[in-house]
């Protein structure tokens, strides 16, 4: 008796043809569906892409916002710290020795090109006082009024025969630049509450510019 044989027949013999036709088929429906993921994937992207970059238009939008909100605050602030300044000023520099006459606010102009401003002008015969006013005192910004204490006389030409004093006058300082402001030789006047004060040290001699 033969013995039986139990062992599975493969599907596919091995000697039979490929199917060239099946195996492209199947090839271009492959080749299908990657195009499409592909094209799903690129528009998912490009929605994304551009919800990014509302996104970054709405901050930026915001950021300008409050940026100009800031500078707004900025400069009313710097108006009223102003007039709190001068409303004092007269006062302040009596106490050391220099007489005022009258005072200018934003005394500004153009000299060959190039503009300029003075935030406060206090003057008498011979003298005349220029206060730069900041809601916070930079050591920056003392290098910078120093500069243009020394112009004053060529920007403002009415007054090139008087001696020229600085003051800078603040609500808060950052660092030591009020000291700072101090050793260049300017008054400093920080303003509290409703009046305003000069705080050098006893024996201080302002510089002539």
């Amino acid at each position: 008796m033969e013995s039986e044989n139990t062992a599975e027949e493969p599907a596919v013999p091995y000697n039979q043809p490929l199917d060239f036709q099946q195996v492209w088929r199947m090839f271009q429906e492959t080749d299908r569906q990657l195009k499409e993921t592909d094209r799903i994937l690129t528009e998912k992207f490009q929605e994304t892409d551009k919800q990014f970059k509302e996104t970054d238009k709405q901050f930026k939008e915001t950021d300008n916002k409050i940026r100009k909100l800031d500078q707004l605050f900025t400069s009313q602030w710097g108006k009223l710290v102003e007039s709190l300044v001068e409303g004092d000023l007269i006062k302040l520099l009596k106490e050391k020795g220099i007489g005022v006459e009258r005072t200018l606010l934003r005394a500004k102009g153009n000299h060959k090109g190039q503009n300029f401003e003075y935030d406060i002008v206090a003057i008498n015969r011979s003298e005349i006082v220029i206060v730069e006013v900041k809601t916070t005192l930079r050591p920056d910004d003392v290098d910078d009024f120093t500069e243009k204490l020394w112009k004053a006389k060529t920007y403002m030409r009415e007054y090139h025969d008087k001696i020229v004093y600085g003051a800078m006058a603040y609500i808060t300082a950052d660092g030591s630049s009020d000291r700072m402001a101090e050793k260049q030789g300017l008054f400093v006047i920080r303003a509290t509450g409703n009046s305003a004060s000069i705080i050098n040290e006893p024996g201080f001699m302002p510089k002539a510019f």
